[in-house]
């Protein structure tokens, strides 16, 4: 009766059928410490594995925070360097637009003036044309002879007096007629009242009225060459000056498009660089938040550790106590089916992120003519020289008269050349040095922005690997929590069964034996259970039943107590991942956004230096064309100027050896 009560009440988690009660208890307590020596030894393994996932996981996070401060440093550099860049291009460029400014409203005082005193020539040089046009036809009126009479002076007066002599130079005629020629005007006269004097007297009165004449007209041809000579040179020395303005004005131009262009590329480039400062001051954030929960998190979970680690080995030690006590001859209880299990596990993983006869006076023009063509090497004068030798009198003045009107428009010509020359090559050599200038720039500006794509490239990749691994860490927390809180979820329900189903036994034990200490049959007998029951004071099996219910009341509430402090270590490990995993995504789709940006320019970069290749090229052949007229002439500009100056002045010497 008593043996078939006492199995009936360990049949719950503390027994079995086969062995008896105290040989129960014995393999419990013996099966409860294999099993806390082996979760213990489970234990310390699994939290050496989270020590290195802590350590491996904060280097990591330790290592990103440095890179993170590193690239801020040199971000905030930047942009400091771009925002001071930008300034002085600004200012460069406020300069360069005023003194463009300045320079084009020159350039358009000076050609208004310019303009006006061409006007002014113009009217000037009309004026002498008129006149010497008029001197001419009074010599050819003069030079009719004899058969005019006396009529020819007072024809030439009124020819000089009433042709469209403009005002100023008839005014010079008249008082050259009035003044000069009185005696010339009585000797006419005469020639009325004996008309066999006639001829001789004409003659002599005609000669000195022609000689007079002549030199008239040598005088306006002199002014007319002089106002020439001085038009030619203040058309040069406008043409130089208007090249010089434009030279700076194009150059200026150049240079400030070239500050704009680089301005806004500063600009551009310190907004990306303030973009990314903001995306990797909000992953370096990120990471020191994450760097401190789990260091936190390790630094408790290390302090658990060694509490549970103190904790089970006690139990350990108690354990092994009790079966030293169950064995012992005086010890009865029996078995529990779950013993007490304490295990925190943890688990995370994080990655790494462009003639032969002639007169003396010939003689003494053609010897000198010769004499300066070998002096100055000139062919002209030599030619000149071999006809004045060869030519009549009358026409050797015509002729040189004729060749230094040749000479000075010649002169005209080159200095227009000149001019069109320095112009072009200017123009030119500005054109060449720009593009060559614009080509390197775009070369450099290519180089740069290939740079900046591949790097790009890269920090995108390591970016997605690392938003991979944290996926992939937080996929393996949460699998790992899963099963956690499955294990849990049925160790408290064991704990709770176990420890309903001790306290039955229990109750079933101290209702038993209340009445077994009164039964004297039962004590007369003596029976293997003979001590008989005192109490909760009396040890046995009720107290070894109390252990049990004790353990599994604290399995209950310690796995409780883990199961919310794993939950809330998961959820704190998820938030900071999840933070991560958001700055990460987000610095990468800005540096997508820059990569694709930098794509388009740097194909547009390439495109336009394709287009200034072409216009460089273009120059280039230009100067080639230029070059045998402008560059390669042989004789210098200077040299030719000179030359002819000296060719006039013996024309002129000889015109006057000739007048002489």
């Amino acid at each position: 009766m008593n043996a078939l009560v006492f199995l009936v009440l360990l049949a719950g988690p503390c027994a079995a059928t086969s062995v008896t009660p105290i040989q129960k208890v014995i393999t419990m307590l013996t099966d409860m410490k294999a099993k806390g020596a082996a979760e213990k030894e489970a234990e310390a393994t699994s939290f050496a594995e989270y020590q290195t996932f802590c350590k491996e996981t904060a280097w990591d996070k330790t290592t990103s925070i440095k890179t993170a401060t590193a690239a801020i440093e040199q971000l905030s550099a930047d942009i400091d360097k771009g925002a001071s860049d930008a300034a002085e291009a600004a200012k460069a460029i406020s300069t360069l637009d005023a003194d463009i400014t300045a320079w084009k409203e020159d350039i358009t005082v000076q050609t208004r003036e310019r303009g006006e005193a061409k006007a002014v020539f113009d009217a000037v040089h009309q004026d002498y044309t008129e006149s010497i046009d008029a001197v001419q036809r009074a010599l050819a009126t003069l030079k009719a002879g004899p058969g005019l009479g006396a009529a020819s002076l007072l024809q030439v007066k009124s020819l000089l007096s009433l042709s469209k002599v403009p005002a100023q130079n008839k005014n010079k005629i008249l008082a050259f007629l009035q003044n000069a020629p009185t005696n010339a005007l009585l000797q006419d006269a005469e020639m009325l009242e004996q008309p066999q004097a006639k001829a001789v007297n004409y003659e002599s009165s005609s000669g000195t009225i022609i000689e007079m004449v002549e030199s008239l007209g040598d005088k306006f041809e002199d002014e007319r060459a002089a106002i020439e000579e001085k038009e030619a040179n203040e058309k040069h020395t406008f043409d130089m000056m208007m090249q010089d303005l434009n030279s700076q004005v194009t150059y200026a131009t150049e240079e400030l498009d070239s500050k704009t262009a680089f301005k806004a590329k500063t600009e551009e480039d310190k907004a990306a660089n303030e973009g990314e400062l903001a995306d990797t001051s909000a992953s370096k954030a990120a990471d020191e938040k994450a760097l401190a929960d789990l260091t936190a998190e390790c630094e408790q979970t290390a302090i658990d550790f060694e509490a549970r680690q103190k904790t089970r080995q006690e139990e350990l030690d108690a354990i092994g106590e009790a079966i030293e006590i169950m064995s012992s001859d005086t010890v009865a209880g029996s078995g529990a089916k779950h013993l007490p299990t304490f295990v925190q596990k943890k688990g995370a993983a994080l990655a790494q992120l462009r003639s032969s006869s002639m007169s003396s006076v010939q003689q003494a023009v053609a010897t000198y003519l010769n004499d300066q063509a070998h002096r100055q090497n000139s062919r002209i004068l030599s030619l000149l020289a071999t006809k004045v030798a060869a030519d009549p009198f009358k026409k050797i003045v015509k002729m040189i008269k004729d060749m230094i009107t040749k000479l000075t428009e010649e002169a005209q010509e080159e200095a227009e050349h000149k001019g069109f020359c320095d112009a072009e090559l200017s123009s030119n050599k500005a054109t060449r040095d720009s593009k060559t200038e614009e080509s390197d720039t775009l070369k450099a500006t290519i180089e740069e922005l290939t740079a900046d794509i591949a790097k790009l490239a890269d920090e995108i990749s390591e970016l997605s690997a690392a938003i991979a691994a944290l996926d992939k860490a937080m996929s393996e927390a949460t699998a790992l929590r899963t099963a956690e809180k499955e294990k849990n979820t049925i160790t408290i329900a064991d704990a709770k069964a176990g420890k309903e189903a001790v306290a039955r036994a229990m109750t079933v034990l101290k209702t038993y034996y209340d009445k077994a200490a009164t039964n004297t049959a039962l004590l007369q007998n003596k029976q293997p259970y003979d001590k008989p029951y005192t109490g909760m004071e009396g040890g046995g099996v009720m107290g070894m039943l109390e252990v049990c219910e004790s353990d599994f009341a604290r399995l209950e509430s310690e796995t409780t107590a883990g199961e919310a402090e794993n939950a809330k270590s998961y959820d704190t490990f998820m938030a900071d991942s999840t933070a991560d995993k958001d700055a990460k995504t987000a610095d990468m789709k800005d540096k997508e956004a820059t990569k694709t940006a930098k794509e388009s320019a740097n194909a547009q970069a390439k495109k336009d230096l394709k287009g200034v290749s072409e216009e460089l090229t273009a120059a280039l052949a230009y100067y080639e064309k230029l070059k045998p007229s402008c560059v390669d002439a042989g004789e210098s500009y200077e040299e030719r100027v000179a030359r002819r100056k000296e060719e006039i002045e013996s024309l002129k010497e000889a015109l006057k050896i000739l007048n002489e």
